[in-house]
């Protein structure tokens, strides 16, 4: 929407300039005065009306690089727009669509607070984040996982705490800062999840522990 009507105030202002550029003198051979109002006020609110659309973009395009490193494959993270969030009746945080053969989609999308917390947390020192700023960075990872190919929401979950340090550093987070965000995740807010999100085969030695030095369990000192 926003996009929408930067265009047409751009429009709009191209629209003063040119008819300006065409007609500089009025039917006496006066000069006309170069149309401020007609011109300047748009442009302005053109302007300030496209600066949310550009940071929007960048985001997306940043947590895109992001997913696509963690799924191997080329991955889209689309944030939603303020109206987006208005009709979308999901609760989760995130999601990936599957299609009709059963695949994951190579897109997913992240709501509109979700995408906040991260781009807050993208703008901060990343020394102290949020429990929403944890979440979302840990969403990122989750869908990142599904679009890998696990389907089922417990080894999603499990792939992505394991991983959560990784997307932390890939965000531009130290080393430091990147281990306490995921042990964070893992020790606080993991246990909360609900059941479908949890495994006891997600620990270490068990099925699902891929003994990346990532893991949290190999955090913990």
């Amino acid at each position: 929407m926003l996009a929408a009507i930067s265009l047409g105030l751009g429009l709009l202002s191209l629209g003063a300039l040119l008819n300006w550029s065409r007609q500089r003198v009025d039917a006496l051979g006066r000069p006309r005065g170069f149309p401020v109002i007609g011109f300047v006020v748009p442009a302005v609110l053109m302007v300030l009306t496209a600066v949310p659309v550009v940071r929007h973009h960048r985001l997306e395009g940043r947590l895109s690089e992001v997913a696509s490193e963690l799924a191997g494959v080329r991955a889209d993270i689309i944030c939603q727009t303020l109206g987006e969030s208005w009709v979308d009746s999901r609760p989760e945080p995130g999601y990936v669509k599957i299609t009709s053969d059963g695949r994951p989609e190579r897109r997913a999308t992240i709501t509109l607070d979700t995408c906040g917390d991260l781009q807050e947390w993208l703008e901060s020192d990343r020394s102290a984040p949020t429990t929403d700023q944890v979440m979302a960075v840990h969403i990122l990872t989750h869908e990142s996982m599904h679009m890998r190919g696990l389907l089922p929401e417990d080894e999603a979950e499990c792939a992505a705490v394991q991983r959560d340090l990784n997307t932390a550093v890939l965000l531009g987070a130290t080393r430091e800062q990147a281990r306490d965000l995921a042990l964070i995740y893992w020790t606080d807010l993991y246990p909360r999840m609900p059941d479908a999100y949890r495994t006891s085969s997600c620990q270490s030695g068990e099925d699902l522990d891929e003994n990346l030095p990532s893991s949290p369990w190999n955090l913990i000192p």
